[in-house]
């Protein structure tokens, strides 16, 4: 299974579209999904400021703002190899 990370802000359409595609994908392939708030913390904060929403795949940086399906579908590939 799969690990992901959300980094995202409450309120935030641009957060709740890549979960929304994130969902999608998920129906497809197995993973795990973790949302994390960052306004919860000035170190994220700091990390991530204007660039939420974040999506990491293992523990790394793979999208910010937006993702489309194909390519998160094509990024969890690579991650299973």
């Amino acid at each position: 299974m799969i690990r992901l990370t959300l980094y995202s802000r409450i309120d935030c359409p641009l957060c709740e579209e890549m979960r929304e595609v994130v969902d999608l994908v998920a129906r497809e392939v197995p993973l795990s999904l973790d949302v994390v708030d960052v306004d919860s913390d000035a170190a994220l904060v700091a990390a991530y400021g204007d660039e939420v929403p974040v999506l990491c795949v293992g523990g790394r940086k793979a999208f910010a703002v937006r993702v489309e399906p194909a390519a998160l579908r094509a990024r969890l590939a690579a991650e299973l190899r």
